[in-house]
């Protein structure tokens, strides 16, 4: 019963969004995501408190402009970005958004960076040139990685 109640709550929450952002579609889908070629945030209903803050990051990512990122730190800049914005639009909302629910987010792409900036040669952190290969400092040894943010981030020796 406690599900159908917060999916109820959920589907009234949209209702409200669509109104107050009718150029943007809602969609729900396997992960709550901006996509701004089309102007659809996809979203999911699992009956989770968090639902509403997510779709509100959503809304942040639209309401900046964001499209594509450059780098890794580009990247984790525009989710920080996106989360403070959400806070400003959470307040016009009457919601409250929990800064651990944020700061575990946030974690969870400051840790993907870190694997894909590992050196798979000596294990210390590499930089990342502006090509978006990796370089180490360390060891010279030089790897590159998906581009994909959502998959496993594979290192490869770059051809030299």
């Amino acid at each position: 019963m406690a599900v159908i109640i917060r999916q109820n709550n959920m589907e009234n929450f949209v209702r409200k969004v669509q109104q107050a952002y009718a150029d943007i579609t809602f969609e729900v889908g396997d992960t709550f995501c901006w996509h701004p070629d089309l102007r659809v945030i996809t979203y999911i209903v699992s009956g989770d408190d968090s639902d509403k803050w997510s779709m509100l990051h959503e809304l942040g990512h639209s309401d900046l402009n964001h499209t594509a990122y450059d780098s890794d730190s580009d990247l984790i800049n525009k989710e920080r970005a996106a989360w403070d914005r959400a806070l400003e639009i959470a307040r016009s909302f009457g919601i409250d958004i929990d800064q651990d629910h944020i700061e575990d987010c946030l974690d969870s792409y400051r840790d993907w960076a870190h694997r894909r900036s590992t050196c798979p040669a000596c294990l210390l952190q590499g930089l990342q040139k502006p090509s978006g290969g990796y370089y180490c400092l360390n060891c010279s040894h030089a790897w590159t990685v998906s581009k994909q943010r959502l998959c496993r981030p594979y290192r490869r020796t770059a051809a030299t």
